[in-house]
Protein backbone atom coordinates (compact mmCIF):
# COMPACT_ATOMS: atom_id res chain seq x y z
CA UNK A 1 0.00 0.00 0.00
CA UNK A 2 1.44 3.35 -1.06
CA UNK A 3 0.50 6.86 0.06
CA UNK A 4 2.05 10.32 0.09
CA UNK A 5 2.36 13.11 2.67
CA UNK A 6 1.79 16.56 1.18
CA UNK A 7 1.04 20.02 2.55
CA UNK A 8 -2.66 19.08 2.34
CA UNK A 9 -2.44 15.85 4.38
CA UNK A 10 -0.05 15.06 7.21
CA UNK A 11 1.23 11.68 8.34
CA UNK A 12 -1.74 11.06 10.66
CA UNK A 13 -4.23 11.65 7.84
CA UNK A 14 -2.26 9.46 5.43
CA UNK A 15 -2.16 6.60 7.94
CA UNK A 16 -5.93 6.93 8.40
CA UNK A 17 -6.36 6.72 4.62
CA UNK A 18 -4.10 3.66 4.47
CA UNK A 19 -6.11 2.02 7.29
CA UNK A 20 -9.18 2.46 5.13
CA UNK A 21 -7.29 1.18 2.09
CA UNK A 22 -6.38 -1.94 4.07
CA UNK A 23 -10.08 -2.45 4.90
CA UNK A 24 -10.91 -2.04 1.20
CA UNK A 25 -8.32 -4.69 0.35
CA UNK A 26 -9.74 -7.09 2.94
CA UNK A 27 -13.23 -6.49 1.53
CA UNK A 28 -11.88 -7.31 -1.94
CA UNK A 29 -10.37 -10.56 -0.63
CA UNK A 30 -6.69 -9.53 -0.46
CA UNK A 31 -4.28 -9.56 2.48
CA UNK A 32 -2.89 -6.09 3.25
CA UNK A 33 0.89 -5.99 3.53
CA UNK A 34 3.58 -3.35 4.03
CA UNK A 35 2.97 0.39 3.81
CA UNK A 36 5.17 2.86 1.98
CA UNK A 37 4.73 6.59 2.59
CA UNK A 38 6.64 9.34 0.80
CA UNK A 39 6.76 13.02 1.76
CA UNK A 40 6.45 15.30 -1.28
CA UNK A 41 5.44 18.85 -2.09
CA UNK A 42 3.05 17.37 -4.69
CA UNK A 43 2.49 14.08 -6.46
CA UNK A 44 5.24 13.11 -8.89
CA UNK A 45 3.74 13.44 -12.38
CA UNK A 46 5.67 10.41 -13.67
CA UNK A 47 5.82 7.90 -10.80
CA UNK A 48 3.49 9.36 -8.13
CA UNK A 49 6.08 8.86 -5.34
CA UNK A 50 9.38 9.63 -7.11
CA UNK A 51 11.91 7.29 -8.69
CA UNK A 52 13.88 6.63 -5.46
CA UNK A 53 10.87 5.53 -3.42
CA UNK A 54 9.54 3.50 -6.36
CA UNK A 55 12.88 1.62 -6.56
CA UNK A 56 12.61 0.89 -2.81
CA UNK A 57 9.09 -0.47 -3.32
CA UNK A 58 10.28 -2.57 -6.28
CA UNK A 59 13.01 -4.19 -4.14
CA UNK A 60 10.49 -5.06 -1.43
CA UNK A 61 8.06 -6.55 -3.98
CA UNK A 62 10.79 -8.68 -5.54
CA UNK A 63 12.12 -9.93 -2.20
CA UNK A 64 8.72 -10.74 -0.66
CA UNK A 65 6.73 -12.20 -3.58
CA UNK A 66 4.10 -9.44 -3.53
CA UNK A 67 1.25 -9.79 -6.06
CA UNK A 68 -0.30 -6.31 -6.05
CA UNK A 69 0.79 -2.74 -5.33
CA UNK A 70 -2.10 -0.42 -4.43
CA UNK A 71 -1.81 3.37 -4.52
CA UNK A 72 -4.15 5.41 -2.33
CA UNK A 73 -5.02 7.90 -5.05
CA UNK A 74 -6.08 7.87 -8.68
CA UNK A 75 -3.17 7.19 -11.06
CA UNK A 76 -3.07 8.76 -14.49
CA UNK A 77 -2.57 6.43 -17.47
CA UNK A 78 1.07 7.55 -17.85
CA UNK A 79 1.78 7.07 -14.12
CA UNK A 80 0.25 3.60 -14.30
CA UNK A 81 2.51 2.68 -17.24
CA UNK A 82 5.65 4.02 -15.60
CA UNK A 83 4.94 2.33 -12.26
CA UNK A 84 4.18 -1.04 -13.85
CA UNK A 85 7.45 -0.89 -15.81
CA UNK A 86 9.41 -0.54 -12.57
CA UNK A 87 7.45 -2.76 -10.17
CA UNK A 88 6.72 -5.68 -12.54
CA UNK A 89 3.53 -6.60 -10.68
CA UNK A 90 -0.14 -5.77 -10.87
CA UNK A 91 -0.73 -2.11 -9.99
CA UNK A 92 -4.06 -0.76 -8.75
CA UNK A 93 -5.14 2.67 -7.64
CA UNK A 94 -7.86 3.42 -5.10
CA UNK A 95 -10.53 3.94 -7.78
CA UNK A 96 -9.79 0.62 -9.47
CA UNK A 97 -9.98 -1.19 -6.13
CA UNK A 98 -13.35 0.38 -5.27
CA UNK A 99 -14.69 -0.51 -8.73
CA UNK A 100 -13.56 -4.11 -8.21
CA UNK A 101 -15.43 -4.27 -4.87
CA UNK A 102 -18.53 -2.78 -6.47
CA UNK A 103 -18.36 -5.35 -9.29
CA UNK A 104 -18.14 -8.17 -6.75
CA UNK A 105 -20.98 -6.77 -4.61
CA UNK A 106 -23.43 -6.01 -7.43
CA UNK A 107 -26.37 -8.42 -7.32
CA UNK A 108 -29.17 -6.98 -9.45
CA UNK A 109 -29.07 -6.24 -13.18
CA UNK A 110 -29.40 -2.55 -12.33
CA UNK A 111 -26.35 -2.49 -10.06
CA UNK A 112 -24.31 -4.62 -12.46
CA UNK A 113 -25.07 -2.23 -15.32
CA UNK A 114 -24.09 0.78 -13.21
CA UNK A 115 -20.78 -0.80 -12.19
CA UNK A 116 -20.01 -2.04 -15.71
CA UNK A 117 -20.45 1.48 -17.09
CA UNK A 118 -18.11 2.93 -14.45
CA UNK A 119 -15.53 0.20 -15.18
CA UNK A 120 -15.51 0.88 -18.92
CA UNK A 121 -15.21 4.64 -18.34
CA UNK A 122 -12.24 3.96 -16.06
CA UNK A 123 -10.70 1.51 -18.53
CA UNK A 124 -10.94 3.60 -21.70
CA UNK A 125 -8.06 6.08 -21.09
CA UNK A 126 -5.90 3.27 -19.63
CA UNK A 127 -6.41 0.79 -22.43
CA UNK A 128 -2.85 0.99 -23.75
CA UNK A 129 -1.69 -1.28 -20.93
CA UNK A 130 -4.82 -3.41 -20.82
CA UNK A 131 -5.38 -4.82 -24.33
CA UNK A 132 -8.41 -7.04 -24.09
CA UNK A 133 -8.88 -8.00 -27.75
CA UNK A 134 -12.55 -7.15 -27.46
CA UNK A 135 -12.99 -7.43 -31.23
CA UNK A 136 -13.32 -11.20 -30.81
CA UNK A 137 -16.70 -10.63 -29.18
CA UNK A 138 -17.95 -9.06 -32.41
CA UNK A 139 -16.00 -11.05 -34.97
CA UNK A 140 -12.74 -9.92 -36.54
CA UNK A 141 -13.48 -10.00 -40.28
CA UNK A 142 -14.57 -6.69 -41.70
CA UNK A 143 -14.46 -5.00 -38.32
CA UNK A 144 -11.25 -3.02 -38.62
CA UNK A 145 -11.14 0.05 -40.83
CA UNK A 146 -8.25 0.90 -43.19
CA UNK A 147 -5.13 1.51 -41.15
CA UNK A 148 -6.95 1.01 -37.86
CA UNK A 149 -4.73 -0.46 -35.16
CA UNK A 150 -5.70 -3.07 -32.59
CA UNK A 151 -5.79 -0.54 -29.75
CA UNK A 152 -8.00 1.83 -31.77
CA UNK A 153 -10.38 -1.02 -32.44
CA UNK A 154 -10.59 -1.84 -28.75
CA UNK A 155 -11.21 1.80 -27.90
CA UNK A 156 -14.02 2.03 -30.44
CA UNK A 157 -15.64 -1.13 -29.10
CA UNK A 158 -15.47 0.18 -25.53
CA UNK A 159 -17.00 3.51 -26.61
CA UNK A 160 -19.82 1.53 -28.26
CA UNK A 161 -20.32 -0.46 -25.03
CA UNK A 162 -20.38 2.74 -22.97
CA UNK A 163 -23.03 4.20 -25.29
CA UNK A 164 -25.16 1.03 -25.01
CA UNK A 165 -24.85 0.93 -21.22
CA UNK A 166 -25.77 4.61 -20.97
CA UNK A 167 -28.93 3.98 -23.01
CA UNK A 168 -29.74 0.96 -20.84
CA UNK A 169 -29.30 3.03 -17.66
CA UNK A 170 -31.44 5.84 -19.07
CA UNK A 171 -34.24 3.30 -19.56
CA UNK A 172 -33.74 1.98 -16.01
CA UNK A 173 -33.70 5.56 -14.66
CA UNK A 174 -37.07 6.22 -16.32
CA UNK A 175 -38.49 3.03 -14.83
CA UNK A 176 -37.18 3.94 -11.35
CA UNK A 177 -38.60 7.44 -11.69
CA UNK A 178 -41.99 5.98 -12.61
CA UNK A 179 -41.82 3.67 -9.58
CA UNK A 180 -41.06 6.62 -7.29
CA UNK A 181 -44.00 8.59 -8.72
CA UNK A 182 -46.27 5.56 -8.25
CA UNK A 183 -45.56 5.64 -4.52
CA UNK A 184 -47.78 8.69 -4.30
CA UNK A 185 -47.27 11.51 -1.87
CA UNK A 186 -46.20 9.40 1.10
CA UNK A 187 -43.28 10.88 3.05
CA UNK A 188 -39.92 9.42 2.02
CA UNK A 189 -37.00 8.96 4.41
CA UNK A 190 -33.50 7.94 3.23
CA UNK A 191 -30.68 6.46 5.29
CA UNK A 192 -27.35 7.99 4.28
CA UNK A 193 -23.85 7.80 5.68
CA UNK A 194 -20.31 6.59 5.24
CA UNK A 195 -19.90 2.98 4.22
CA UNK A 196 -20.05 0.42 7.06
CA UNK A 197 -21.65 2.71 9.68
CA UNK A 198 -24.66 0.45 10.27
CA UNK A 199 -27.31 1.74 7.83
CA UNK A 200 -28.55 -1.72 6.86
CA UNK A 201 -28.62 -2.88 10.50
CA UNK A 202 -30.79 0.10 11.41
CA UNK A 203 -32.94 -0.50 8.32
CA UNK A 204 -33.59 -4.07 9.45
CA UNK A 205 -34.41 -2.90 12.96
CA UNK A 206 -36.84 -0.14 11.99
CA UNK A 207 -38.54 -1.85 9.05
CA UNK A 208 -38.34 -5.43 10.41
CA UNK A 209 -36.89 -6.56 7.08
CA UNK A 210 -33.84 -8.64 6.19
CA UNK A 211 -31.54 -6.33 4.23
CA UNK A 212 -28.05 -7.81 3.83
CA UNK A 213 -25.71 -6.38 6.48
CA UNK A 214 -22.04 -7.26 6.97
CA UNK A 215 -18.96 -5.76 8.62
CA UNK A 216 -17.38 -4.95 5.26
CA UNK A 217 -17.31 -1.91 3.03
CA UNK A 218 -20.12 -1.49 0.49
CA UNK A 219 -22.21 -4.43 1.70
CA UNK A 220 -25.22 -2.62 0.18
CA UNK A 221 -25.22 -1.39 -3.42
CA UNK A 222 -28.87 -1.71 -4.40
CA UNK A 223 -31.35 0.68 -2.84
CA UNK A 224 -33.94 -1.10 -0.68
CA UNK A 225 -37.24 0.65 0.01
CA UNK A 226 -39.66 -0.50 2.72
CA UNK A 227 -42.96 0.88 3.97
CA UNK A 228 -42.68 1.54 7.69
CA UNK A 229 -45.28 2.60 10.25
CA UNK A 230 -44.25 4.31 13.47
CA UNK A 231 -47.19 4.85 15.80
CA UNK A 232 -50.03 5.52 13.33
CA UNK A 233 -47.89 7.19 10.69
CA UNK A 234 -46.72 5.37 7.51
CA UNK A 235 -43.69 6.45 5.48
CA UNK A 236 -41.16 4.95 3.05
CA UNK A 237 -37.66 4.15 4.32
CA UNK A 238 -34.81 3.56 1.86
CA UNK A 239 -31.32 2.15 2.48
CA UNK A 240 -28.74 3.53 0.03
CA UNK A 241 -25.15 2.85 -1.03
CA UNK A 242 -22.56 4.11 1.46
CA UNK A 243 -20.23 7.00 0.68
CA UNK A 244 -16.45 6.99 1.00
CA UNK A 245 -13.57 9.41 0.67
CA UNK A 246 -12.27 9.83 -2.87
CA UNK A 247 -15.32 8.06 -4.31
CA UNK A 248 -14.71 7.79 -8.08
CA UNK A 249 -16.72 10.41 -9.95
CA UNK A 250 -17.69 7.82 -12.56
CA UNK A 251 -19.43 5.81 -9.82
CA UNK A 252 -21.40 8.86 -8.67
CA UNK A 253 -22.50 9.42 -12.27
CA UNK A 254 -23.39 5.79 -13.01
CA UNK A 255 -25.25 5.42 -9.68
CA UNK A 256 -27.39 8.46 -10.49
CA UNK A 257 -30.72 6.62 -10.25
CA UNK A 258 -29.68 5.04 -6.94
CA UNK A 259 -28.74 8.45 -5.55
CA UNK A 260 -32.06 9.86 -6.80
CA UNK A 261 -33.61 8.14 -3.77
CA UNK A 262 -31.54 10.52 -1.66
CA UNK A 263 -32.22 13.55 -3.86
CA UNK A 264 -35.99 13.02 -3.78
CA UNK A 265 -36.26 12.10 -0.07
CA UNK A 266 -38.18 14.39 2.27
CA UNK A 267 -35.97 13.56 5.25
CA UNK A 268 -32.42 12.21 5.56
CA UNK A 269 -31.13 10.13 8.45
CA UNK A 270 -27.37 10.67 8.43
CA UNK A 271 -25.83 7.77 10.33
CA UNK A 272 -22.32 8.21 11.73
CA UNK A 273 -20.15 5.55 13.39
CA UNK A 274 -19.21 7.25 16.67
CA UNK A 275 -16.79 4.41 17.49
CA UNK A 276 -14.64 5.16 14.43
CA UNK A 277 -11.55 7.24 15.31
CA UNK A 278 -12.08 9.45 12.24
CA UNK A 279 -15.86 9.83 12.37
CA UNK A 280 -15.71 13.63 12.09
CA UNK A 281 -13.97 13.41 8.72
CA UNK A 282 -16.48 10.77 7.62
CA UNK A 283 -19.34 13.14 8.47
CA UNK A 284 -17.68 15.90 6.42
CA UNK A 285 -17.22 13.50 3.49
CA UNK A 286 -20.91 12.54 3.53
CA UNK A 287 -22.03 16.18 3.80
CA UNK A 288 -19.74 17.09 0.90
CA UNK A 289 -21.12 14.26 -1.26
CA UNK A 290 -24.71 15.21 -0.39
CA UNK A 291 -23.98 18.79 -1.46
CA UNK A 292 -22.42 17.50 -4.69
CA UNK A 293 -25.58 15.57 -5.64
CA UNK A 294 -27.88 18.45 -4.67
CA UNK A 295 -29.20 17.04 -1.38
CA UNK A 296 -27.22 19.09 1.10
CA UNK A 297 -30.09 21.28 2.30
CA UNK A 298 -32.64 18.60 3.18
CA UNK A 299 -34.07 18.16 6.72
CA UNK A 300 -31.68 15.80 8.50
CA UNK A 301 -31.43 13.70 11.64
CA UNK A 302 -27.82 12.97 12.64
CA UNK A 303 -27.76 9.55 14.31
CA UNK A 304 -24.52 8.64 16.09
CA UNK A 305 -24.52 4.83 15.91
CA UNK A 306 -22.42 2.15 17.65
CA UNK A 307 -22.42 3.89 21.03
CA UNK A 308 -21.85 0.45 22.57
CA UNK A 309 -18.40 0.35 20.94
CA UNK A 310 -17.50 3.99 21.65
CA UNK A 311 -14.40 4.58 23.78
CA UNK A 312 -13.62 7.98 25.21
CA UNK A 313 -9.92 8.87 25.19
CA UNK A 314 -9.12 11.87 27.42
CA UNK A 315 -7.26 14.60 25.52
CA UNK A 316 -5.58 15.86 28.67
CA UNK A 317 -2.30 13.91 29.04
CA UNK A 318 -2.51 14.35 32.84
CA UNK A 319 -6.00 12.84 32.99
CA UNK A 320 -5.36 9.33 34.26
CA UNK A 321 -8.97 8.20 33.94
CA UNK A 322 -8.91 4.88 32.06
CA UNK A 323 -10.51 5.16 28.62
CA UNK A 324 -13.57 3.11 27.92
CA UNK A 325 -17.21 3.30 26.98
CA UNK A 326 -18.15 3.63 30.65
CA UNK A 327 -16.60 7.11 30.67
CA UNK A 328 -19.53 8.64 28.78
CA UNK A 329 -23.12 7.65 29.49
CA UNK A 330 -26.02 8.52 27.19
CA UNK A 331 -26.82 11.59 29.26
CA UNK A 332 -23.17 12.66 29.11
CA UNK A 333 -23.06 12.18 25.32
CA UNK A 334 -26.01 14.55 25.04
CA UNK A 335 -23.89 17.26 26.69
CA UNK A 336 -20.97 16.97 24.25
CA UNK A 337 -20.34 19.04 21.10
CA UNK A 338 -21.77 16.14 19.09
CA UNK A 339 -25.25 16.99 20.38
CA UNK A 340 -24.90 20.60 19.18
CA UNK A 341 -24.20 20.19 15.47
CA UNK A 342 -27.06 22.39 14.28
CA UNK A 343 -29.34 19.46 13.30
CA UNK A 344 -31.50 17.07 15.33
CA UNK A 345 -29.14 14.57 16.95
CA UNK A 346 -29.62 11.13 18.52
CA UNK A 347 -27.22 8.56 20.05
CA UNK A 348 -28.05 4.89 19.40
CA UNK A 349 -26.70 1.38 19.00
CA UNK A 350 -28.62 -0.39 16.23
CA UNK A 351 -26.83 -3.67 16.92
CA UNK A 352 -27.56 -3.65 20.67
CA UNK A 353 -30.96 -1.92 20.20
CA UNK A 354 -29.99 0.83 22.63
CA UNK A 355 -32.01 4.08 22.73
CA UNK A 356 -34.14 2.91 19.78
CA UNK A 357 -37.40 4.05 21.39
CA UNK A 358 -36.09 7.61 21.60
CA UNK A 359 -34.93 7.33 17.98
CA UNK A 360 -38.40 6.17 16.91
CA UNK A 361 -39.98 9.08 18.77
CA UNK A 362 -37.68 11.61 17.08
CA UNK A 363 -38.28 10.00 13.69
CA UNK A 364 -42.04 10.05 14.25
CA UNK A 365 -42.01 13.74 15.20
CA UNK A 366 -39.95 14.73 12.16
CA UNK A 367 -42.07 12.68 9.71
CA UNK A 368 -45.28 13.92 11.37
CA UNK A 369 -44.18 17.54 10.93
CA UNK A 370 -43.52 16.94 7.23
CA UNK A 371 -46.83 15.07 6.89
CA UNK A 372 -48.83 17.88 8.53
CA UNK A 373 -47.31 20.40 6.11
CA UNK A 374 -48.31 18.21 3.17
CA UNK A 375 -51.71 17.12 4.52
CA UNK A 376 -52.80 19.80 7.02
CA UNK A 377 -56.35 18.40 7.42
CA UNK A 378 -55.57 14.80 8.38
CA UNK A 379 -57.22 14.52 11.80
CA UNK A 380 -55.79 11.10 12.58
CA UNK A 381 -52.31 12.58 12.92
CA UNK A 382 -53.36 14.31 16.11
CA UNK A 383 -54.45 11.11 17.82
CA UNK A 384 -51.73 9.76 20.09
CA UNK A 385 -51.76 5.93 20.17
CA UNK A 386 -50.58 3.99 23.20
CA UNK A 387 -47.67 2.20 21.55
CA UNK A 388 -45.28 2.49 18.61
CA UNK A 389 -46.75 -0.44 16.72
Amino acid sequence: MVGIITHGQDETVVNTYLDELAFLLETAGAIPGARFVQKLEKKDSKTFVGSGKLAEIADYIQNNSIDIAVFDDELSPSQLRNIEDVLNCKVLDRNNLILDIFANRARTAHAKTQVELAQYEYLLPRLTRMWTHLERQRGGIGLRGPGETEIETDRRIIRDKIALLQKKLEKIDRQKSTQRKARGKIIRVALVGYTNVGKSTLMNLISKSQVFAENKLFATLDTTVRKVTVKNLPFLLSDTVGFIRKLPHSLIESFKSTLDEVREADLLIHIADISHPDFEEQIRTVNSTLAEIGAGDKPTILAFNKTDAFSYVPKDPYDLTPSGKENLSLSELKKTWMAATGVKTIFISALKKQNIDEFRELLYNEVRELHVKRYPYNDFLYEEPESFE
